[in-house]
């Protein structure tokens, strides 16, 4: 693992540090200034709904700075780090709308620490062999950061005040912003290397930049910001592989929304008040695992099989968490769940660096991104709305359902990728 990489790792796990930690430390915040956490939750709102609407444009905007380096990351970073500076020191003082928009504001650059970043490892680890592993250690970084940030703000806000525990998830952007300035983003799409998807998930392999350029409507100089969003959508709906891991991904994730409710309700359920932290740090301790474990696979099996093995694996773990009735099993499900979802990630980051087009990469990654928080805030109210009427074991299998729908909706892909694959090129 190079320089770049590893500057890379640092700059990822400093933004998500701080995006992870938002959701407890908005709540604190609000409940600690205001008595309340309505407006928290009306901020936290602001804060997750810019980002499917904000996806195509920051990918759009990013692919044009390319020019640049990475200029246009470091602006949003410190962007996203202003935000929360902003929210910190203005919710329960300021008039809400004025926290509502500077929360907004951070949310149109939430994109960019997802999918963004992520878009930025094909260009930095050009080998397909070499990008498998990175893109698992990226993967952990979102693992970890949803472990390590709750907590840290939690600890922090026991010890120096609400306050000071958002402040330090700002620093924390602040430190990505300035690491974001070492890394080297992909050059202009003409030059960019040409690299080959894994073996068994070649099919609809991505055009050629300059074809996808002439789709956008002419030669990059001339095309306008809206056929360049086009494109990205093009490309996201027309590759087999990117289409249906997108559409998979994003339908599995409208049952993890509503994991937290819905865990917490299972554990009271089995007469552990309390229990639901457990059961979500179990689940988020076996997909960290699950990432670092990714990060050792050799080739062998498509990133598609392996992301349905992984979304089935989750889903009937889950559905066997709903049905078991000791809570210890309950636990152990969840950790199994967690270990399977693991890998589900860093196979999803592989098939977008490997079938999107140099040209619109990170359209596809903030789009991927975007999609996802979408549904997961979906399922989120949905579950919340169905939590006084279902009882939570039913509630749980539906949220497994959405995971082995997912698998059903890939394995069509699976299919479809193995029966289209190209012959192999020579030298691939």
């Amino acid at each position: 693992m190079g320089p770049g990489v590893r500057g890379y790792l640092a700059t990822a796990t400093c933004a998500r540090l701080a995006d992870d930690g938002m959701a407890v430390s908005v709540t604190l915040l609000a409940l600690h200034r205001t008595g309340s956490a309505a407006q928290g939750a009306a901020v936290l709102a602001a804060w997750m709904a810019p980002h499917a609407v904000a996806a195509p444009l920051t990918g759009a905007l990013a692919a044009r700075a390319r020019g640049a380096g990475a200029a246009f990351h470091v602006a949003a970073l410190g962007v996203f780090a202003a935000a929360i500076a902003g929210v910190a020191l203005t919710i329960g003082r300021a008039p809400v709308p004025v926290v509502l928009a500077v929360a907004a504001l951070g949310g149109c650059c939430g994109p960019m620490v997802t999918g963004g970043l992520s878009s930025l490892l094909a260009g930095l680890v050009p080998d397909t062999a070499a990008r498998a592993r990175a893109y698992a250690l990226d993967a952990a970084t979102y693992n970890a950061a949803g472990i390590a940030a709750p907590a840290a703000v939690t600890a922090t806000a026991g010890v120096w005040g609400a306050g000071p525990a958002m402040g330090t998830l700002a620093v924390s952007a602040v430190g990505a912003a300035g690491l974001a300035t070492t890394l080297r983003a992909p050059g202009p799409a003409g030059k960019q290397p040409k690299t080959a998807p894994d073996a068994g998930t070649r099919a609809g392999a991505a055009p050629d930049v300059e074809e996808t350029a002439e789709a956008a409507g002419g030669p990059r100089g001339r095309s306008s910001l809206w056929r360049e969003l086009r494109a990205g959508l093009r490309v996201l709906c027309e590759i087999p592989a990117l289409r249906g891991i997108t559409a998979a991904t994003s339908l599995a994730f409208v049952g993890i929304g509503g994991l937290a409710p819905a865990a917490v309700l299972l554990a009271d359920e089995r007469g552990y008040p309390g229990g639901g932290g457990v059961l979500l740090t179990v689940l988020a301790a076996g997909a960290l695992a699950g990432a670092l474990g990714a990060a050792r696979r050799g080739p062998g099996v498509s990133d598609v099989r392996l992301a349905f093995v992984c979304l089935a694996g989750t889903g009937v773990a889950l559905l066997g968490a709903a049905a078991s009735g000791p809570y210890p099993l309950c636990v152990a499900l969840f950790g199994l769940a967690g270990l399977c979802d693991g890998p589900l990630l860093a196979a999803t980051l592989r098939v977008r660096a490997d079938h999107a087009p140099p040209a619109v990469r990170t359209q596809v990654f903030t789009l991927g991104a975007g999609l996802k928080t979408t549904a997961a805030s979906a399922g989120a109210a949905l579950t919340a709305a169905a939590a006084s009427a279902v009882p939570p074991a039913q509630l749980l299998a539906a949220l497994a359902a959405f995971q082995l729908a997912g698998a059903t909706l890939l394995r069509g892909t699976s299919r479809s990728v193995r029966t289209e694959a190209p012959p192999e090129q020579p030298g691939s």
